[in-house]
């Protein structure tokens, strides 16, 4: 039978003369059919792996280059942080500002100046009482000077759903040289910002616009129209901003990525930014630097301002010195004045005091000015 062996048994319950025999091959089997290959059906499917790749490559240089631009901010705010480098807020006296948050949507603050030369009306001491309250959508802030009589106000409100920003300003005073009010709405894209002003300041009429547009994910630009109809004066201004990538820490080609809770600081990349700007009205060119070099630690920035028809300028250079609880700005201009700040956190807990020290020297007209001040949060 072509088998090796064969073993008769019988079944319980069945008829001893009958027998089933059960047969064990030790054949192999029989190979697979050769695969046809010259069939059409089969040379004519495609390969998963190749559709899914190709879509998957679609996707991923689109969502490269939609997320390679980003929303350059308000014109407004496009040379902020270079000249927080070299605009530092020196003082003199004695500043103390005390915060009491009330509830989770408004917080006052008592703010005291005592002991100061720098007021323009010649007074010695100042106190200001803020009160503000903010929820998802909103914004509201007054301050009241109870010695000049004076309110200012602020009003933020989103509109259309977020798709718009709506601004309200106000200042108030009994001479009511200094009165205005200010209506201005915001608009925001992918990739610009637009703002549309109207109101009155200075005793006339005045309404602007302005526009910003990154042009490149590292390049953008943008303008600003404002009319002044007490003297008909219109001004205009005009920035560039450029920033340059000054590289990550790799490792064999892997970038380290830092994780922060919520709360913290973003993390900051490593850069170089230049930002260009130009006043109409004055023929005022003005050039701001700014350098990261360390992410959250240590910021360089300079500033030129120069009057090409009249050939006058001035440069500033300042420093920035973060730890974990102390910060040091540095700046010195051109003149040989030096400016310093240094702010320390009195505790390690959250929520404690913070002393700031303060110093402004001028050589050339051999002034000094020195002061401290406290922040209290409640």
């Amino acid at each position: 039978m072509g088998g090796v062996g064969s073993k008769e048994r019988n079944l319980p319950g069945s008829n001893p003369g009958i027998s089933f025999s059960s047969t064990t091959k030790c054949d192999a089997a029989p190979p697979p059919p050769p695969l046809e290959t010259g069939s059409d059906e089969s040379s004519s499917l495609p390969s998963p792996s190749d559709g899914s790749s190709t879509e998957d490559k679609s996707i991923a240089n689109a969502a490269g280059s939609v997320s390679a631009y980003s929303n350059p901010g308000p014109f407004e705010q496009a040379s902020q942080d270079a000249k927080q480098l070299v605009m530092l807020d020196t003082h003199d006296g004695f500043r103390c500002n005390i915060n009491k948050q009330l509830s989770p949507y408004m917080a006052v603050v008592h703010s005291f100046w005592l002991g100061t030369n720098m007021i323009p009306d010649g007074r010695k001491r100042t106190y200001t009482w803020l009160t503000q309250v903010a929820d998802e959508s909103s914004y509201y802030l007054a301050r009241v000077d109870p010695a000049q009589l004076s309110v200012d106000g602020r009003m933020q409100k989103a509109l259309f759903g977020g798709l718009a920003m709506g601004k309200m300003q106000i200042n108030v005073s009994p001479e009511g040289q200094t009165d205005q009010c200010l209506a201005e709405i915001d608009f925001s894209g992918a990739t610009w910002t637009a703002n549309l002003k109207y109101g009155s300041m200075i005793g006339g009429l005045a309404y602007g616009c302005n526009f910003f547009q990154a042009v490149t994910p590292r390049f953008s630009m943008g303008g600003e129209g404002l009319f002044l109809g007490a003297n008909q004066a219109m001004i205009t201004n005009y920035v560039m901003k450029y920033t340059i990538p000054a590289g990550t820490d790799d490792v064999e080609g892997v970038t380290a990525t830092k994780v922060f809770a919520p709360g913290q600081p973003t993390q900051e990349q490593p850069s170089s930014t230049f930002i260009a700007g130009y006043n109409t009205s004055q023929s005022l060119v003005t050039l701001n630097y700014k350098r990261v070099v360390t992410p959250n630690r240590v910021n360089l920035g300079a500033e030129l301002t120069c009057n090409p028809l009249s050939l006058e300028s001035q440069v500033v250079l300042g420093a920035e010195f973060k730890w974990s609880r102390s910060k040091l700005q540095v700046a010195i201009d051109g003149a040989a004045k030096v400016q310093s700040v240094l702010e320390t956190k009195l505790g390690k807990e959250p929520g404690q005091p913070t002393l700031s020290l303060s110093a402004e020297l001028d050589h050339l007209k051999d002034e000094m000015r020195f002061g401290y001040g406290l922040n209290i949060d409640g």
